[in-house]
């Protein structure tokens, strides 16, 4: 290798490295919004807001549909993963048209977080404007997620994703359990700082969109776009965007014929994940309904999630590097479906076994996340990250209606949050065979890649 050459490969690892770094700053920024909005305060903040608008039997009526007040938050998340549904192939249209990824996905970012500051407006009985905003805010995450995640085979090496991919999670759980700890502080002296219970945490859901807007920043300052062929296509008019983005949808599910396992791989991750989207959106809801804990014991288990999933996904990281990632995410649904089937046995008004619950969870939350995201970047062709991962992102969230809905319905059928919960299992334990099936490596030859030595 010559001089310059070598000068050349150290330059490009430096900006490979700078990137990123930039790159970890948005998990920093929008895991806020996963943890603080959607995992501790909204789901029963807003449920008690629709309680206080409901009728003599408990129902809300939503476009004039009946609806328990008790579901009224998992359909919300559902409605909000429909829409994403829409959203997302315009997306990865316009990505793969004009090559602005980063613009994209600043404008997403900031709209789900001034709709999130704009829940400091939920009060009294506004269980439609608190669902309106749920429903925004969430779109902007998922797309802004898918966006996101598709710079990650840019910025990474076939040898480096893992390690990247595991960075990621846990700087966003490190910034989760930080923003936590200042709300419990605020919500369990609210007295002391002259506010109520209900305005502690309107500003705890505010927060969460502030903090979401300022570190967007870095991101979107060091992150780069890169121009394919595809984006020296005229992007067409704005009007067209939706039906050209379903037609690149269709032709990207017509693609993964030729990739099989690419699919296959798919199809488990839209599995258990849906398990694990639910579970993160409806557990405080679970806690504080069928289990009777109060908001502070809330903030702490969700807390110790955060600590120990930010160790996990390094953890589990490493545990990829030995025993490869599919084993390890197969070891972690596992212990997913254990974990939920003992949660129908928790007693309530028992936080110490809650408590434990969520140290289960926060073990193997960040790293069958940050591994799956990380697996799947080998499965796609090169050059076609936005549209891919816009499927990813469809199976990661844009798909994840189902598990709410299972929730929701189940809830209203039975009136039993312990039912609705171990519904939940049936996601992981699917997922778990379908995933087992899947010869990763032969895949990963299969979409043109390089095999990793251990994967």
């Amino acid at each position: 290798m010559s001089t310059q050459t070598a000068i050349a490969s150290t330059d490009e690892a430096a900006a490979r490295q700078r990137e990123q770094r930039g790159w970890y700053w948005y998990d920093w920024a929008n895991s806020v919004y996963s943890t603080s909005v959607l995992t501790v305060f909204l789901g029963p903040y807003l449920t008690s807001v629709a309680r206080a608008a409901a009728d003599p039997d408990g129902f809300v009526h939503p476009l004039g549909i009946p609806v328990r007040a008790g579901s009224f938050f998992a359909y919300s998340v559902s409605a909000s993963l429909l829409l994403s549904l829409l959203a997302m192939p315009v997306a990865g249209a316009l990505v793969d048209r004009t090559g602005r990824k980063k613009p994209l996905l600043g404008g997403c970012a900031y709209t789900g977080a001034a709709a999130t500051a704009g829940m400091f407006f939920l009060a009294g009985d506004r269980y439609l404007l608190g669902g309106a905003l749920l429903i925004i805010a969430n779109v902007c995450f998922v797309v802004s997620m898918m966006l996101y995640n598709s710079f990650l085979p840019q910025i990474a090496e076939p040898d480096e994703r893992d390690a990247v991919s595991s960075r990621g999670w846990a700087f966003g759980y490190a910034a989760g359990a930080l923003v936590l700890v200042a709300d419990l502080a605020l919500y369990a002296a609210h007295d002391s700082f002259g506010v109520s219970e209900g305005t502690a945490v309107r500003i705890c859901l505010a927060s969460a969109g502030l903090w979401w807007g300022a570190f967007s920043l870095i991101p979107l300052r060091r992150l780069r776009d890169r121009r394919t062929a595809r984006s020296a296509v005229p992007a067409g008019p704005g009007g067209a965007a939706l039906g050209q983005g379903w037609r690149q949808l269709r032709g990207t599910l017509r693609e993964m014929r030729r990739h099989p396992l690419t699919l296959a791989f798919l199809l488990a991750y839209l599995i258990y994940n849906d398990g694990v989207q639910t579970v993160i959106s409806q557990a405080s809801v679970y806690g504080s309904e069928e289990l009777g804990l109060d908001q502070t014991t809330l903030i702490i288990a969700v807390l110790l999630v955060q600590i120990l999933a930010a160790a996990g996904a390094m953890l589990m990281g490493r545990m990829a590097r030995r025993y490869g990632a599919q084993r390890t995410i197969l070891g972690s649904l596992a212990a997913w479906a254990l974990t939920l089937a003992a949660g129908f046995f928790l007693p309530a008004k028992a936080p110490v076994w809650f408590f434990a619950l969520a140290a289960a969870i926060g073990l193997v939350l960040g790293g069958s996340q940050a591994l799956s995201r990380s697996l799947f970047s080998h499965l796609i062709p090169r050059g076609k990250e936005a549209e891919y991962f816009s499927a990813y992102e469809m199976s990661d969230r844009g798909v994840s209606w189902l598990g709410p809905l299972v929730f929701g319905v189940t809830y209203q059928l039975t009136g039993s949050y312990r039912d609705a919960i171990v519904s939940l299992v049936a996601f992981f334990v699917v997922g778990f065979v379908l995933l087992a099936r899947v010869p990763v490596r032969r895949a990963i030859a299969a979409a043109g890649n390089p095999v990793p030595d251990r994967i």
